[in-house]
């Protein structure tokens, strides 16, 4: 299912439905609460490695108890994870899980930053993470962070003093920030930085330790906590109607596609931090102590306090626009302050607020979700003071263009005012894509050029809307992101970005195309119009050895929004060959050569990724034996078409549907990966897929995770067999035939060394570490300096068939078009029936 309904009531998500760009419409508690955050100048950096890695209850309680300024560094995207929600993986994973945690940050209150780091994969020691990742490129990513945000507070979420203990890309995390603490102060570290910022000395810097760092809860109690914080994070919030781990939870669930959606927790529960540089506060409750957070702190600010401090004190619930008189003299004041970091930050909280407690609404709505360069589009203004406050509206322009009205009207109380502006977009402009993706990166970095786009989230939108209103005689500019803003019956009010594109793209249907024989393919390429009445040509572009059957193709297209499908016929050479074909669109003298990926889930703003448009085209001589292969799906994966590309006809079994002998019609039967994770009705129809492969059939069980504590799933063998977290994260380790004679390695293809070389991100993972004496271990792999781990591949005859279980990751290699992989599933599928055990040899 693409779309997930999710309900809350939390402090900034007054709709159950979350929709992209919805405007924040504050009550009066949530703005007092803003108002509270803007009196506090403090600042807090909590760093970890991924998307979920960030304790949210931590980031709740930095930003709404003690109201500091709170941010989390995640070093990378999350892009080397798997997904529970739908396909995507790698870099569109990332572009995911990015907005899941933006999505996350809106609840606790933080903002989200990232350096170019790019997830891998499972790295078992921040040696090999640090060098993939290239150390002093992610170093400096943490500096930059450091110099930007200015944090007077970091917390990492990990410790940098146990390499080899968890994740290398934790650990690897924890080393930087240790390192960049104090790099960050050295004008002579990273000084082309300094031309766009100044260095920064951080107060103090904490790990975020606990009972699981110490091996167990008893172990915990028992440790010297003398330099440790202790905080309750626990409080309620009575102005918020909620309890911080109430709010910490609703973030937490935004990690979907990760499983990570959990109930509220009420009630007090302590969090320790264990000081690792600077001084520890007297008071271990207060990590700001001795550290100046009020307007003091910054010259002329105190008078800017004097004003905000009062309105703090006497705010008006049931009026607060009474205090619009004093907020603008503050706001006066804020521009003559000299400190231009905290200048910028609380000029733009106070223009906030300001907008808040008048009740203005502001909006810029282009009549469509997309524009190209060198186009037109029509943008609808709205704007109501929803205040008895006079105001007047002078200017309204569009950024990075030449669009621009003078109303100069007054806003009277509740009277919509509404405007048409003729946007023209600059044929400069730059596609609205991921900024990280513009540009082709290596396995442990994005290339990112830009100094001043690293660490940001998302690519900054191309066009927004600026409100010059003069209200107490003062002129404030607003900015509003221009979107889309449109409805639907089944849906309701949507709020959409609003988006730069080609005139045309053009996909292939499947990623990877097997040859499985010299045969000839039909190649299906999709145009897809941006704009209206588009007319131009297609080629297939590709490598010597491959013949097309036509050099180009003509294409005509109407509307936007539409599609045409143009077919070429591809032949492959005589031997196996690897190379790739890409389509290229020839429009108005412009050669364009991307693809257009949406990704549309409804806890997050729907994203638009362009990128290179490309297919793996595999000439394979390999052999298989059964057709009809029937598949249980799991957390989400591209195996099924994978074997449909090699020939097999796959059909999909739904749990439900498993009866008695409604399974023995297939040839084999594959469960996909993590079902007995995540689909419950499974081990209630274990009985059933064991009758199968009694009765002469092939069962294949791909990888499943043991719980956190180490559960065991039951049942999930019909022998003995124990998970573990065993993996070897190197993709290029050296393999072992332990059972070079079973059929497995023999029949119907010979699988010899060659075929594990160009495997991608690993070769496996959980694999079991125990199971009977029935199952034949079949290869054996391991990491450098560990022990060989021989459960990849464990094999048994059971009854009249075979029962195969593997944790070699089929999930990623079959998609990404590595041929051996395809010869060892093949033979997994094909395996004789009344196999018996094979002696190692």
């Amino acid at each position: 299912m693409r779309y997930f309904l999710v309900f809350f009531t939390g402090i900034l998500l007054s709709s159950s439905l979350v929709v992209a760009q919805k405007p924040e419409q504050r009550s009066s508690s949530e703005i007092y609460h803003s108002l509270e955050k803007l009196n506090f100048l403090g600042t807090a950096l909590y760093i970890a490695a991924h998307p979920d890695d960030e304790n949210t209850r931590l980031i709740s309680y930095l930003s709404n108890k003690l109201k500091a300024r709170t941010g989390y560094l995640s070093l990378t995207r999350g892009d080397g994870g798997q997904n529970l929600i739908g396909s995507e993986l790698r870099e569109l994973l990332g572009v995911l899980r990015t907005q899941e945690l933006l999505a996350a940050r809106r609840i606790d209150g933080g903002e989200q930053f990232f350096s170019r780091a790019n997830d891998f994969g499972y790295s078992k020691h921040p040696d090999e993470t640090l060098k993939i990742w290239n150390k002093e490129a992610v170093l400096g990513d943490v500096v930059w962070a450091i110099r930007k945000f200015k944090p007077d507070v970091i917390i990492n979420r990990f410790d940098h003093r146990s390499p080899g203990t968890t994740h290398g890309h934790h650990t690897s995390s924890a080393m930087l920030s240790f390192e960049a603490f104090d790099l960050a102060n050295d004008k002579n570290a990273y000084s082309d930085q300094l031309e766009l910022t100044e260095t920064w000395q951080p107060k103090r810097l904490f790990f975020n330790t606990s009972w699981w760092f110490y091996g167990s809860e008893e172990k915990f109690k028992k440790a010297d906590k003398s330099n440790m914080a202790h905080l309750d994070i626990g409080t309620y919030y009575p102005i918020l109607g909620k309890s911080n781990n109430e709010i910490a939870a609703l973030a937490s669930s935004q990690h979907l596609c990760q499983g990570f959606g959990r109930l509220s927790q009420r009630g007090s529960e302590n969090e320790y931090i264990e000081l690792l540089k600077g001084t520890m506060p007297k008071n271990s409750g207060d990590i700001f102590e001795g550290i100046d957070t009020s307007w003091s702190r910054v010259s002329g600010g105190k008078a800017v306090g004097d004003i905000l401090y009062e309105v703090e004190r006497n705010f008006d619930f049931t009026n607060p626009s009474k205090h619009l008189p004093q907020l603008v003299a503050a706001y006066d004041l804020l521009q003559k302050v000299d400190d231009p970091y905290w200048r910028k930050l609380k000029t733009e909280e106070l223009k906030d607020i300001i907008a808040d407690i008048s009740g203005l609404y502001l909006e810029a709505s282009a009549e469509t979700a997309l524009a190209n360069p060198g186009g037109k589009v029509k943008v609808n203004i709205e704007a109501v003071n929803r205040s008895s406050v006079q105001m007047k509206l002078k200017n309204i322009s569009i950024s990075s263009s030449d669009a621009r009205i003078a109303p100069s009207i007054p806003l009277a109380n509740n009277k919509k005012e509404t405007f048409e502006i003729e946007l023209q977009i600059p044929k400069t402009t730059e596609f609205t894509s991921p900024y990280w993706l513009k540009e082709k990166g290596s396995l442990g970095m994005y290339k990112v050029d830009d100094q001043k786009l690293i660490g940001k989230p998302e690519t900054p939108r191309a066009f927004v809307a600026k409100f010059d209103i003069e209200l107490s005689g003062r002129t404030i500019v607003f900015e509003r992101p221009v979107i889309h803003h449109y409805a639907k019956p089944d849906k309701g009010e949507l709020f959409q970005p609003f988006e730069v594109l080609p005139e045309a793209t053009a996909r292939f249907n499947d990623k990877v195309l097997i040859f499985a024989d010299g045969k000839s393919k039909n190649i299906p390429v999709t145009i897809r119009a941006h704009a209206d009445n588009i007319k131009g040509e297609l080629e297939l572009q590709h490598s010597k050895g491959w013949k097309v059957d036509v050099a180009s193709q003509a294409f005509e297209i109407a509307k936007k929004g539409d599609e045409q499908t143009l077919v070429f016929t591809l032949t492959p050479p005589e031997n196996e060959d690897e190379s790739y074909i890409s389509p290229i669109i020839k429009l108005n003298g412009k050669q364009i050569s991307k693809e257009l990926v949406t990704i549309a889930y409804d806890h997050v703003p729907t994203q638009s990724v362009l990128l290179p448009s490309e297919a793996k085209v595999v000439r394979l001589n390999i052999k298989k034996s059964g057709q009809h292969i029937g598949y249980i799906v799991g957390a989400g994966d591209e195996v099924p078409e994978s074997l449909r590309q090699i020939g097999y006809i796959v059909h999909i079994i739904e749990p439900n549907m498993i009866t008695k002998g409604s399974l023995d019609k297939y040839d084999a039967i594959v469960v996909g990966i993590r079902a007995y994770n995540v689909v419950e009705e499974l081990k209630f129809k274990q009985r059933y897929l064991f009758d199968y492969v009694e009765n002469g059939g092939n069962l294949i069980v791909q990888y499943n995770t043991a719980s956190r504590r180490g559960k065991q799933l039951e049942n999930l063998a019909p022998y003995p067999i124990t998970l573990s977290r065993d993996r070897v994260t190197d993709e290029n380790s050296e393999i072992k035939i332990l059972a070079k004679k079973h059929a497995l390695m023999n029949y119907p293809n010979t699988i010899g060394q060659s075929d594990f070389e160009g495997w991608v991100q690993e070769r496996g993972l959980y694999f079991p570490n125990e199971w009977s004496k029935e199952f034949t271990p079949v290869l054996s792999m391991h990491d450098k300096g560990e022990s060989p781990k021989k459960g990849s591949l464990l094999v048994t005859p059971y009854g009249k068939g075979n029962y195969i279980y593997t944790g070699l990751s089929f999930f990623r290699e079959l998609p990404a078009g590595v041929p051996g992989a395809y010869k060892l599933f093949a033979n997994m599928l094909s395996l004789e029936k009344n196999v018996q055990p094979t002696k190692l040899n």
